[in-house]
């Protein structure tokens, strides 16, 4: 039996079939999961719908994650596709403006880094919330979620996205923490730099490639593919006692000093 026949899922955060979300929602629908999409805005929603055709997607629909309203509304969707129940949440969501990606981190104005914050990483508190009664249905649940080594050390140019992700990273802990007495495990993957639409827009990303490809310990790029692979294995039963973990998917960049 495919590993993950009757599993039940919700993706959050693929934007074209570069996306993380689309490697990792790939990876399990090829293994037998059944999965629901979200998407953001209207630019994005005719390949979002194209993509989770490609898979029988039997929901597909819009999300703000800003709003506890729009949140509620799409778990609601959810349980009425899966019958009540909810066993995988992938929430690959994270959002920063553009000016706050280069220049100096001092300079972030209020607005723009309580909306980095909301995004990046109250969104996964508010989906976990939504999802763990679904999950509770479905006898535990597992739910992962996207950082990045700029939430624990400084990575110039990242900036406000990096203090995002050091909240985010204690989020998964906290919410491990929470759920896990419902069977409910919560783990983030900690990928290297992967050339996909949200990349494109920090200050010397290609910079940030040619680091990694110089001083990690395998010398070499990741992929999504990579962190599909990876994210395989933390949302399966394989993994039924890991939460409350980050995997580095980093060719091993965030194991040194120098």
């Amino acid at each position: 039996m495919a590993p993950y026949e009757g599993k039940r899922g919700l993706v959050l955060g693929v934007a074209n079939r570069r996306s993380i979300a689309w490697a990792i929602a790939k990876r399990l629908a090829d293994a037998g999961a059944q999965l629901a999409f979200t998407y953001q805005g209207e630019r994005i929603e005719k390949g979002v719908r194209e993509l989770a055709g490609s898979v029988s997607s039997p929901l597909v629909t819009e999300c703000d994650v800003r709003s506890d309203d729009d949140v509620a509304r799409v778990f609601d969707e959810v349980g009425n596709a899966f019958g009540g129940q909810l066993d995988l949440l992938v929430h690959s969501v994270a959002y920063a403006a553009a000016e706050d990606l280069e220049g100096r981190f001092t300079d972030t104005p209020r607005d723009r880094f309580w909306l980095a914050l909301d995004v990046s990483a109250y969104s996964l508190v508010a989906c976990a919330r939504a999802a763990e009664p679904l999950m509770e249905a479905a006898g535990g649940g597992s739910v992962l979620t996207m950082t990045y080594l700029g939430g624990e050390r400084a990575v110039p140019h990242y900036n406000v996205m990096g203090v995002a992700k050091a909240a985010l990273d204690a989020s998964v802990r906290y919410l491990a923490w929470d759920l896990g007495q419902k069977n409910i495990r919560v783990n983030a993957i900690s990928a290297g730099p992967v050339r996909t639409l949200a990349a494109r827009s920090i200050a010397g990303f290609p910079t940030m490639e040619a680091i990694v490809e110089e001083r990690s310990p395998l010398r070499r790029h990741i992929d999504a593919d990579d962190v599909g692979a990876a994210a395989s294995y933390l949302l399966s039963d394989d993994a039924k006692n890991v939460t409350g973990t980050i995997l580095y998917v980093d060719s091993g960049y965030h194991s040194m000093g120098m």
